[in-house]
């Protein structure tokens, strides 16, 4: 997901969004353990959507305080 998209949503939106990333992560390591991966490059997007989730987050509340 791209930070454009990400900027449309809620907080509460982003939460959502957030917690499924991580389970889908979560879900790629097992396979990659289990040498069930199919696509690498998925995970890698995964992660560093995870992370733009994160700075949109952190970037909410610092324009807060």
């Amino acid at each position: 997901m791209k930070m454009q998209e990400l900027k449309l949503k809620t907080p509460s939106e982003l939460k959502d969004i957030l917690l499924k990333s991580k389970r889908e992560h979560m879900s790629f390591r097992f396979q990659k353990v289990n040498a069930q991966l199919t696509s690498p490059a998925e995970m890698r997007k995964v992660r560093r959507t995870i992370a733009r989730i994160k700075t949109m987050m952190h970037a909410a509340e610092q324009k807060k305080s």
